[in-house]
């Protein structure tokens, strides 16, 4: 183990800020608990079996053994401050992943080495693509049954389409991996069984020949993307130790290469070689481009110095017992405890009370923080993830994290009726934290609706009210807002209104002719058109906006099941009065009354809400995918190939998409997408009543 030194005050250029990306089981936590453990960070080994890990720290996380929330560590390695965030590998929430992304400078991608690139590893690829983040790549679990790089390797060749430039070879295979060979340095770096340290020598006379035919593999690769490597390799045949580090830090940086390492992170082999990696290759905040943002409606730049002024971004909201936390990358300037800063969204000020080092949920308190640093910040009343603060004096805005559109609802709803406004509180607290989530009431069913990533998703955020907030919620699926239409009009409709109490009595006489609206294309007509055919001024005009009034109101409830009802036209034909008797309220109540007995004497039918779907999926699910489509009484409108995957548009009935992402998922291995959009209304199948 290297010997460490407390690196708070490090300049800029001994920092790394990086996260840890993966399929979910690939052993993300499980690398991120060795690195704190061969920094002197922890002095345990947390295991992600045993629920002892720390950034895996939250309840669910531990009963369900998975990365449910982005957890940041910081730790010091060789001189340098590692600011290290672990994220989940569920596609669920990949919302997660992609804000800490935005705030990232480098990653860390592993890959399981039987598996290779499985298809969540694909996706936080595409992710760290768009945010232009470089990578170095981990072939982790070489000690499993059937481990292999070389097949790996090929993998991340063909499917994320990367040149791999494989820096490391193991010794042994499977349960008799003990080791690697460090190809730009050809030394052979050794674990022994149950060993914390390694032993470094030459690299063994049987294995020799095998290391200089991949070393020179190495080298070829190298030169083939590096100009001064290539110049070198021209004149000379090889590569120097030096160039060739030189010539993989380059195009790490610009992501024409990924450096490829390997080990064993459950028996702490292989981590030493990927810190020196992490600090050899992957970039510092000075690096990086600076930050860009807005600012009256003219794009800025902002150096990345801890002199110039402040702008951060907080990309994470997380509620403690101790109070609310709100993560931050700052990217310029110097923040200090007590420090007024600018929410450049709302113009609002805020102010800082504390500046944590975070540990998991463990955290250490400091005076500052410099541009360069993820710190978690307390005090912050109003900021939310996306957030700008910057200097009062020099206001900038920066472009906030994307977040995904949920596809998944589920109504939720207090079991005990004086808990509503507690979890009206708690909901909003959650989409606070996650922007993910999103809160909403159907103005139709007056149900609330918590809507999300996937199924998973909404299941952690439910269980997290039941535990942070002891709410006993009840959990079901959101009812469909149907509507009903005219099916066959009724011709002549005639009603009377005819009351006497005494005094003023009241008396309308309407005539109706009422039909279904002409339907443009596959949708149903919607709508309400009201005509008067009245000749001769037997009906006034005031009264006739009185029968229109009285239609609207029979709207609201169809007789077929109380659903509003829609795609339908009334005329008004004829009609009488009374020169005491007839008022606006008789003709209101007579055109309320004749438009629900001509709905009831005519023939009816349900309508169903339905979506425009466009599902992505590779070429070789498509199959599968169609087949779930039509079972869904989905209606396919085209299908185009690109590149390697297959776009197929489709509508569906909105009832029949509940569930749809967690089954697309599991027909593409997770690799299917879909987005849904609102198409309007069709008749839906056997829910016509005939005349009665």
């Amino acid at each position: 183990m290297r010997s460490n030194v407390d690196t708070i005050a490090n300049p800029l250029h001994a920092v790394r800020n990086l996260g840890i990306l993966a399929h979910v089981d690939a052993g993300k936590t499980t690398v991120t608990e060795r690195f704190l453990y061969a920094t002197g960070t922890t002095h345990k080994r947390g295991e992600v079996h045993d629920g002892t890990t720390v950034t895996d720290f939250d309840p669910q996380e531990r009963d369900r053994g998975i990365t449910i929330f982005a957890a940041a560590v910081s730790c010091a390695w060789d001189g340098h401050r590692i600011n290290l965030i672990d994220t989940p590998g569920h596609v669920d929430f990949a919302d997660e992943v992609e804000r800490s992304l935005r705030v990232l400078d480098g990653a860390i991608a592993v890959f399981d080495a039987v598996a290779g690139v499985e298809p969540q590893s694909e996706s936080v690829w595409r992710q760290a693509d768009r945010h232009g983040v470089p990578r170095i790549a981990f072939v982790n679990k070489l000690d499993r049954a059937g481990a292999d790089l070389d097949t790996a390797v090929e993998s991340i060749r063909q499917r994320l389409h990367p040149a791999p430039l494989v820096v490391q070879w193991p010794i042994g295979t499977e349960d008799g991996f003990v080791g690697v060979v460090d190809l730009p340095r050809m030394r052979a770096l050794v674990w022994a069984d149950g060993s914390d340290t390694v032993a470094e020598g030459p690299v063994p006379d049987d294995l020799r020949d095998e290391a200089e035919r991949r070393r020179r593999r190495l080298e070829e690769a190298v030169a083939e993307l590096h100009p001064a490597a290539l110049e070198e390799f021209c004149a000379q045949g090889a590569l120097s130790a030096r160039t060739l580090a030189a010539a993989l830090r380059d195009l790490t940086r610009t992501g024409e290469g990924v450096v490829v390492l390997c080990g064993s992170a459950y028996r702490n082999r292989g981590i030493e070689p990927l810190l020196d990696a992490v600090v050899a290759y992957l970039p510092s905040p000075l690096d990086v481009p600076p930050v860009r943002g807005t600012h009256d409606g003219t794009e800025q730049e902002r150096a990345t110095e801890a002199q110039a002024p402040v702008a951060a971004l907080a990309f994470k909201v997380s509620a403690t017992a101790t109070g609310r936390l709100t993560y931050v990358r700052l990217y310029s300037g110097t923040i200090r405890k007590g420090d007024t800063v600018l929410d450049a969204g709302t113009r609002r000020t805020e102010r800082i009370g504390r500046i944590l080092r975070v540990q998991a949920d463990r955290h250490a308190e400091l005076e500052r923080a410099v541009a360069g640093d993820i710190v978690a910040v307390v005090g912050l009343k109003s900021a939310r993830a996306g957030t700008t603060l910057c200097d009062p004096a020099a206001p900038l805005l920066l472009e906030p994290p994307s977040v995904a559109d949920p596809v998944v609802s589920v109504a939720v709803e207090a079991r005990r009726s004086t808990d509503t406004d507690r979890l009206a509180t708690a909901l909003a607290r959650l989409a606070e934290e996650d922007p993910s989530l999103v809160v909403r009431t159907d103005p139709e069913t007056g149900q609330t609706l918590l809507s999300g990533m996937g199924e998973l998703h909404l299941e952690v955020a439910v269980e997290k009210v039941r535990q942070s907030h002891g709410l006993d919620v009840a959990v079901g699926r959101p009812r469909v807002a149907y509507r009903e239409t005219v099916v066959q009009g009724v011709t002549g409709l005639v009603f009377r209104h005819v009351k006497q109490d005494g005094g003023a009595g009241q008396f309308a006489h309407v005539v109706l002719d009422v039909a279904p609206l002409e339907a443009e294309g596959d949708a149903a007509a919607t709508g309400f058109v009201f005509r008067s055919a009245v000749v001769g001024g037997r009906v006034p005009q005031e009264y006739v906006r009185a029968v229109e009034a009285g239609c609207r109101d029979a709207l609201a409830e169809g007789p077929l099941g109380g659903h509003p009802v829609t795609g339908v036209s009334v005329t008004l034909v004829d009609g009488a009065t009374h020169s005491k008797d007839s008022s606006e309220m008789a003709f209101r109540t007579a055109g309320r009354f004749a438009l629900r007995e001509a709905m009831r004497v005519g023939v009816m039918g349900v309508l169903e809400p339905v979506a425009d779907v466009t599902v992505t999926v590779p070429a070789d699910a498509v199959g599968g995918v169609l087949g779930d489509l039509a079972a869904r009484r989905g209606r396919v409108s085209d299908s185009v190939a690109r590149g390697g995957s297959v776009v197929v548009t489709a509508t569906v009935p909105l009832g029949e998409l509940f569930g749809y992402a967690t089954r697309l998922r599991s027909r593409t291995q997770g690799r299917g997408t879909f987005t849904a959009r609102p198409a309007g209304y069709v008749r839906a199948p056997g829910a016509v009543v005939s005349e009665r």
